[in-house]
């Protein structure tokens, strides 16, 4: 199989299990005996898809940073309140994505959610570049 057809199918399967994240993640927040944080450690897994899936051949721990990196500035950036952004940030996709309001809570939710995903990945194969 050539590195193409490799990747294309690799991607495939990244781009299904973000859609599976993204569905487990509205569903958190739509069932009220869920607890919140759980809607953070599955967006730190959808962030962490997200960047593997633009840099396919990188190795998982560098994406882990980049990843963590991306969520901890998304969550920074909500101590800034200028009108536009909370503008963005009062529509629903603007919620989901920027969030609402600073909390330390959803550091130590990103940073669990990398790591399950190291984790995931360091013990499985199934997304293994050598999977035909």
């Amino acid at each position: 199989m050539t590195s193409l057809n490799r990747n294309i199918r690799l991607r495939f399967r990244y781009v299904l299990l973000i859609v599976f994240v993204i569905v487990l993640g509205i569903l958190s927040r739509k069932a009220s005996f869920i607890p919140l944080i759980i809607g953070d450690v599955l967006y730190a897994a959808m962030m962490f898809l997200c960047v593997k899936l633009l840099f396919i051949r990188v190795n998982f721990w560098i994406i882990a940073l980049i990843s963590l990196l991306i969520c901890f500035l998304i969550e920074l950036s909500q101590l800034y309140n200028a009108v536009w952004i909370n503008d963005i940030r009062n529509t629903t996709l603007g919620a989901l994505i920027l969030g609402r309001g600073f909390l330390w809570s959803d550091i130590v939710a990103y940073t669990i959610g990398t790591i399950i995903c190291i984790l995931f990945f360091q013990f499985t194969r199934i997304f293994s570049d050598k999977v035909d």
